[in-house]
């Protein structure tokens, strides 16, 4: 049987987010996903040397790699629109479930028992998504600091809804508030600024 299901993974540099607001630097799924992956791993490394975490951090980095599949299919639908009220939320929670299940789908058989708690988000288990959650939000906080740096003030509202999303998450899980103590402050910087402390 032949399968479409790299197929759909390799359109992910196609699909924009941020789609209704723009942006100095633009962004895709693919982009997004990859910086996702390696802050969710490092999350998972610093639960486990830090704060006696025993979480595989190399499942966190895979999934979070494949945390937004299902955009394959239908496209990165923005917040304002997708929380706009509950019963859109509810609905959108269904057609992410239903395009999740067609990316397992597309897997020849005998493979998608090791995807089916990867790609389908209900099935990823709470302290993985958890985690891969928080590195979500860092990354997208992370972005809305290099916009507003760069004089984009499109992304003030996002970066306070972020920051403090940030703050709830760091109540309890100490990972992230030692991440950003520790990593935040240059990941917006100049070249000849990480240089300087290389």
């Amino acid at each position: 049987m032949e399968s479409t299901f790299l197929a759909w993974m390799f359109r992910m540099p196609l699909i924009k987010r941020w789609a209704l607001m723009y942006c100095v630097k633009e962004e895709n799924i693919a982009e997004h996903s990859h910086q996702v992956a390696i802050v969710a791993h490092l999350l998972a490394v610093i639960r486990n040397k830090k704060f006696n975490g025993s979480i595989n951090a190399d499942k966190v980095a895979t999934t979070a790699l494949y945390h937004e599949a299902s955009e394959t299919r239908y496209g990165d639908i923005v917040n304002p629109t997708k929380y706009a009220n509950p019963e859109i939320a509810r609905e959108f929670k269904k057609i992410e479930r239903i395009a999740e299940q067609e990316c397992l789908d597309s897997l020849p058989e005998e493979f998608r028992d090791i995807f089916a708690d990867i790609i389908v988000q209900d099935n990823v288990d709470e302290e993985y998504k958890s985690i891969v959650k928080a590195a979500d939000i860092l990354v997208a906080y992370i972005k809305s600091l290099d916009e507003l740096n760069h004089n984009n003030p499109e992304f003030e509202h996002v970066e306070q809804r972020l920051k403090a999303k940030l703050d709830e998450f760091s109540q309890t899980m100490p990972e992230v508030e030692y991440f950003m103590a520790t990593f935040l402050r240059f990941c917006t910087a100049s070249v000849d600024n990480l240089t300087k402390h290389s």
